[in-house]
């Protein structure tokens, strides 16, 4: 059993744990308050520190596009709810951005530690980690960044997308979807687990349901 099989760190394919937490919108029951909903819950090392803030102004700038996905965002660091409320305030009046979102105040660092953001080297600080959850409160995708590297809030937008539409036309999403160098922004239909369904496959693709490179790499239009 691993070091994080011991401290019972969540890993993709499990539920998210249930914990009531204070945030700057008041107490909420996660993931209960958004079960039907997906949910971005992100941690940083700290306020008022320089790539943090430029997260978070990322972030609220691609809120609108987050809600369309039907998708709510969620940060936190070990710090109080007061500095909180203080960070965002400064960003409001500095970089004309209101943060519409709420932020754990996890000052004891119980969550943090609870879902494994405790940076190991760096005291109380968090990492950037990011977790996806689904609407079933179901753990889609891990991200773990270290505390000099800011994240890609437009890589993060692309997985809920990828993640929805993977669910919507039951495919796989290929490399730099939608941007893919093979097959642009099509998707990857399943490959055949039988030697009879492998050459049906083939002749379906001559017919133009789909394309085909080989009878196990085959891509539809969506």
């Amino acid at each position: 059993m691993n070091e994080e099989q011991k401290n019972g760190i969540p890993l993709i394919g499990e539920k998210l744990p249930e914990m009531e937490v204070q945030t700057t919108h008041g107490n909420i029951n996660i993931p209960k308050d958004y079960k039907g909903s997906w949910l971005i819950l992100f941690s940083h090392p700290a306020d008022y520190t320089p790539v943090c803030t430029t997260e978070f102004y990322a972030f609220q700038k691609r809120y609108d596009q987050f809600k369309e996905l039907n998708t709510e965002l969620l940060g936190l660091s070990i710090d109080q709810v007061f500095s909180h409320m203080k960070w965002t305030e400064w960003i409001k009046e500095n970089l004309d951005e209101e943060i519409k979102f709420p932020i754990i105040a996890d000052d004891r660092g119980k969550v943090a530690e609870k879902l494994g953001m405790v940076h190991p080297d760096k005291g109380n600080n968090t990492v950037r980690a990011v977790f996806i959850v689904d609407p079933d409160s179901t753990i889609r995708t891990i991200l773990y960044y270290p505390q000099e590297l800011g994240r890609n809030m437009d890589e993060i937008l692309r997985i809920i997308e990828g993640f929805q539409t993977s669910e919507k036309e039951k495919a796989a999403i290929p490399a730099n979807w939608p941007n893919n160098e093979l097959i642009g922004n099509n998707v990857i239909i399943e490959p055949p687990k039988s030697e009879e369904k492998a050459k049906k496959r083939l002749e379906e693709a001559k017919k133009g349901k789909f394309e085909c490179y080989d009878w196990w790499l085959c891509h539809k239009e969506i």
